[in-house]
């Protein structure tokens, strides 16, 4: 619809002169007016665009009105056309009620009764016009509103895609941050030693309870026999101190390694005997070198600690046994971001257990183990992540939940001749002490040294000795009935249960015999057996303590049994 059109007076008055004589009219008056025929033709014009229709009654007379109801239904909401009628002097009741039919169907509708003066007319026209120009007005509002709102709701679009693009920069900002962050974490732990943990602590302390209990012993000892076993112990407790050491500053890269070129097939060929010694009988080693494999820039004994920390976890991987493979390759040319030049890869193989991934992440970690306390320190990779480093190589590991873990080594190929001899570690086993005394006393511990030496200072002190790794073992040793005077038993523990709970248990069942623990370090279980009133003697000890906190058991005991007794003389 034309903006011109839309000011348009639409006439139908089609009997008589009524039609040109208005038309004429309303031109005088400066308004645009069209003069209609017929029905059809003004519903045509009121689509083409209109200010105001002006009619007269009778042109309504027995004609099809429902074209003129259905535009009128049809406007916008904007929109309610103007009408002004002429009527007629009739009244007859069917007269009266055709024209209230008809305004309800005009809606809009102005009234006037025939005579009807010009100025009249033309005055009720005009304020037609002006309210139909106010509507116009409306629609125009209207239509900027809707324009704004288009607009507005573009702009919003526009901005929650420019919040999207940068809320997903923001994610992969802050995703690279935290891979960053992650590896200086990751850097920092394999580069500085940490304060050490508790099992670290306690497997010290273990190996300073045999070195000092042992010398302790010496003195009160004439048999050349268990002299000889006393010393064994030191020398193994020692030497077991000593690779802790090492790898303490392997994995800290603080140890000087003493680099030379070595045969890897020699090397770690000969070490068969050595792992056949450490591993079980069910776990088999197989090496698989070739012929012409390069030698190797390395410290040789830290490589072979390295395949021995190695296989060890093999072993451990493989609770029911299975094969180790350690493969050594020639790798001409290596550049993978990392490492660049003439390589060998040493890998170890294993068919265990596997990793699953949030182990896998953190195996290099110091101090991280999946094993009980006092079974392993946590350094084992650790140890190895350093060696590799400083020997200029890297290690990386894959594995995989129930199809075993390959460890690979990749070690710089040395130009120089390789030496033709090797370097060889020793590790003495401690031999268990045999039961011997007076007095039965439950032993209590897990690590073999430790219990060999204990058991010679409770022989030397008169008591006979049970030995229980564990404590589960430990309560069914007392559930077979078997006599025991007195429970000696380590706090930290493998299987689930450790001494103080151990203690309680017994307390529970056997409320008859002594508990007394020991403990190289367990703070929060060690504050946990003072508060539950239960004696504790702390590691590394010497004979004579060890006899005075035995006795002190023994009578804190009797003390407690008459304290019962009295007690119940006195409420009965």
């Amino acid at each position: 619809m034309s903006a011109d059109r839309g000011h348009r007076v639409l006439i139908f008055a089609p009997i008589g002169r009524d039609g040109p004589a208005s038309a004429e009219l309303f031109r005088g008056a400066s308004l645009e007016a069209v003069n209609c025929r017929s029905l059809p033709e003004l519903v045509s014009e009121m689509s083409a665009g209109v200010g105001a229709v002006f009619l007269a009654e009778e042109g309504l007379f027995g004609k099809d009105t429902a074209p003129l109801a259905e535009w009128i239904a049809s406007q916008p909401p904007w929109s309610d056309l103007p009408f002004v009628v002429l009527t007629s002097h009739r009244e007859q009741p069917a007269v009266v009620a055709w024209r209230r039919d008809i305004v309800a169907l005009l809606r809009n509708v102005s009234l006037l009764e025939r005579p009807v003066q010009p100025i009249t007319l033309t005055s009720a026209v005009q304020s037609a016009m002006r309210a139909r120009r106010r509507q116009y007005e409306i629609r125009a509002l209207i239509a900027a509103r809707e324009q704004t709102a288009q607009e507005l709701e573009k702009l919003v679009v526009e901005r929650t895609r420019e919040l999207k693009e940068a809320n997903e920069q923001l994610r992969l900002e802050m995703n690279e941050r935290a891979r960053v962050e992650e590896t200086l974490r990751q850097a920092q732990k394999i580069e500085a030693i940490g304060q050490l943990t508790g099992g670290v602590a306690h497997d010290f302390n273990n190996l300073l309870m045999v070195i000092s209990g042992g010398l302790d012993m010496l003195d009160r000892q004439t048999d050349p026999n268990r002299r000889r076993r006393l010393m064994d112990g030191m020398v193994q407790a020692a030497q077991r101190g000593a690779s802790l050491t090492k790898q303490l500053l392997a994995f800290s890269r603080r140890q000087r390694l003493r680099p030379e070129a070595v045969d890897v097939a020699m090397q770690i060929g000969g070490m068969r005997e050595l792992l056949d010694r450490s591993l079980r009988g069910d776990v088999h080693v197989e090496f698989d070198f070739p012929d012409a494999l390069w030698p190797v820039e390395v410290d040789p004994g830290e490589l072979e600690l390295v395949i021995l920390n190695l296989a060890v976890n093999a072993r451990d991987a493989m609770p029911n046994g299975g094969t180790i493979v350690v493969r050594a390759e020639n790798l001409p040319d290596l550049n993978d971001g990392e490492i660049a030049g003439d390589y060998v890869r040493l890998s170890v193989i294993d068919t265990g257990v596997g990793m699953p991934p949030e182990i896998l992440s953190r195996v290099f970690e110091p101090f991280f183990t999946t094993k009980d306390v006092g079974k392993g320190s946590g350094l084992g990779l650790a140890q190895v992540h350093g060696f590799a480093t400083q020997s200029r190589g890297t290690v990386r590991i894959k594995s995989q939940v129930g199809r075993g873990t390959r460890i690979e080594l990749y070690m710089p190929r040395s130009l120089n001749p390789a030496s033709k001899q090797r370097h060889l570690i020793d590790f003495n086993r401690a031999v268990r002490p045999k039961k011997n005394g007076q007095g039965q006393i439950l032993l209590v511990e897990d690590d073999d040294e430790v219990a060999a030496l204990v058991g010679e200072m409770l022989g030397q002190l008169g008591y006979e000795v049970t030995r229980a790794a564990s404590a589960a073992a430990a309560l069914g040793a007392l559930a077979d009935g078997r006599s025991v005077d007195l429970v000696f038993s380590d706090i930290m523990m493998p299987g689930g249960m450790n001494g103080v709970e151990l203690a309680r248990e017994i307390r529970r069942r056997r409320s008859d015999i002594p508990v007394l623990l020991t403990s190289g370090y367990a703070e929060a279980a060690i504050h946990e057996a003072e508060t539950a009133g239960i004696q504790i003697l702390a590691k590394p000890y010497h004979i004579d303590e060890l006899a005075a906190a035995l006795n002190a058991a023994k009578s804190t005991l009797q003390i407690d049994t008459q304290s019962k007794r009295s007690g119940s003389f006195l409420n009965s």
